[in-house]
């Protein structure tokens, strides 16, 4: 009975030895050896993130209420300038979704907009400004980066442009109302900021374009001259 355990034993251990060696063999072929060095590495080309949105300049009594946020994705072309590859130009093309909650009011009225403030007598759960656009960032970027370490400090800043695609107002109280915002700016155009280490990064976006066409006014003929602010995180892979 030993013998045969014994046997039993040796035949298992020739297998599994066998098929360990085949394996690392189909690794060996399938996996690139990581002691090779890519010399003409490029960084971060694909790109997620996710901000919370303010509003700056916003007419007297706007305030914003609950969770304002965006995302944004997409994809950048890396474009390193030097030697070391550690300074590059990023061009991209992404899209974004923004959402501002607030108790700026839009009605429409005679084929326009009013604009007022919720009054107190309304009731109401949710009030929002909806915005899907299409994003081009322009972005001069530093690493830290080599072509055989994944971990490293970046900072990236430009200028990013944005397109309106479509863009809503949604007023949810005694009755739901939801109608195109014509009068949102159809073009866009910020300053951008991305720094952190590895999978963690900040961002920061400021508007230098208002959100509005110059004719939105307040009921009280106050202009509605508002500009986005976000912050939040961003991730970058390959």
């Amino acid at each position: 009975m030993k013998v045969r355990l014994y046997v039993v034993y040796v035949i298992f251990l020739c297998v599994v030895t066998t098929i360990y060696a085949q394996d690392e063999q189909v690794i060996k072929t399938l996996v690139p050896d990581s002691t090779k060095v890519d010399n003409k590495y490029k960084e971060d080309q694909v790109y997620l993130g996710v901000t919370y949105n303010i509003l700056l300049n916003r007419p007297a009594d706007v305030k914003q209420n609950n969770l304002s946020r965006g995302v944004q994705l997409g994809v950048i072309k890396d474009m390193p300038l030097n030697k070391r590859r550690n300074i590059a130009l990023g061009v991209g093309l992404g899209y974004a979704y923004n959402a501002y909650f607030n108790n700026l009011q839009f009605l429409e009225r005679d084929g326009g907009t009013w604009y007022r403030v919720v009054p107190d007598s309304v009731n109401y759960s949710r009030n929002r400004i909806d915005a899907h656009l299409l994003e081009m960032p322009i972005e001069l970027r530093w690493r830290s980066s080599t072509a055989s370490s994944y971990r490293f400090w970046r900072i990236y800043a430009g200028l990013k442009l944005g397109y309106l695609l479509a863009g809503n107002y949604k007023f949810v109280g005694d009755k739901r109302e939801k109608f195109t915002a014509s009068d949102m700016s159809r073009f866009q155009a910020g300053l951008h900021l991305s720094v952190g280490y590895n999978t963690w990064n900040f961002y920061a976006y400021y508007g230098l374009r208002r959100l509005f066409d110059s004719n939105a006014v307040m009921e009280t003929g106050e202009s509605i001259d508002m500009h986005a602010l976000k912050v939040g995180i961003i991730f970058y892979a390959l």
